[in-house]
């Protein structure tokens, strides 16, 4: 693994580049926390299927052994299988354990996932709890081979979220803080009219560039050279001083 993966790896807020060429950037959660919620999720739907299920098999004196039998199958089956699915697709976009513990599942856009990812990565559970302790799905799952497949990929993805293309990201991530660069000695007019979003990302290149080396705050203002008539340092000032004589005019 390279340099650069490692670091990726040991950085949760990891940079992910879309097809046209934008980037985003998520806070990936590791396998630990997700540990936690899917033990969660695991002992909620235990809860509820043996609650369930006694009050179903008290059912069986009136409807009948057989049809009580079918009754708790047929509930254990969508408790299992489609639980994780419905929260996972619905507004939420996490199960009682991830909400719980602060994780939502998304695209890797950064998107809601939408309900035939949610049974694709939610299906696929079965592949990542080989291999089973016992005979048949009434075993006990390890889940050593997703635990495996989680910490080998570079985003913590199981097979299931390979196959679905989705992530499992920190649902609350914290502001970036704002170091506003050293305020600029003189203003300057822009020389052609802005668009609102220009305006705002020449408000956000001066509040964030105290966060930057000096080499990164000429690379950002490189990319803005025809605004600024300048390269280099020279660039940098003159966009800082377009900004501030925008800030007074407000």
């Amino acid at each position: 693994m390279s340099t650069e993966a490692s670091q990726n790896r040991l950085d949760t807020l990891q940079p992910i580049e879309l097809a046209e060429g934008v980037e985003v950037r998520l806070r990936i959660a590791g396998p630990l926390l997700r540990g936690g919620a899917l033990g969660i999720d695991l002992a909620i739907q235990w809860a509820f299927i043996l609650l369930a299920g006694f009050i179903l098999s008290l059912t069986g004196m009136v409807v009948g052994g057989l049809t009580a039998v079918g009754l708790i199958s047929l509930m254990w089956f969508f408790v299992w299988w489609w639980y994780p699915v419905f929260f996972e697709a619905g507004p939420w976009g996490a199960t009682f354990g991830k909400k719980i513990l602060g994780l939502r599942v998304v695209q890797k856009s950064g998107s809601p996932i939408t309900f035939g990812q949610a049974v694709l990565r939610n299906f696929l559970r079965y592949a990542d709890g080989m291999p089973f302790l016992g005979f048949g799905v009434m075993g006990i799952p390890t889940f050593g081979f997703g635990v495996g497949v989680l910490v080998a990929t570079q985003r913590f993805q199981r097979l299931g979220d390979l196959a679905a293309g989705t992530v499992v990201i920190y649902d609350k991530v914290p502001p970036e803080p704002v170091v506003p660069s050293p305020p600029a000695l003189e203003t300057i007019a822009p020389p052609m009219a802005l668009r609102p979003e220009e305006v705002k990302a020449l408000s956000a290149f001066t509040d964030r560039a105290g966060l930057w080396s000096e080499g990164r705050r000429i690379e950002i203002a490189d990319h803005a050279r025809e605004l600024s008539g300048s390269k280099g340092a020279a660039g940098v000032t003159r966009l800082t001083a377009m900004a501030r004589w925008l800030q007074e005019r407000k």
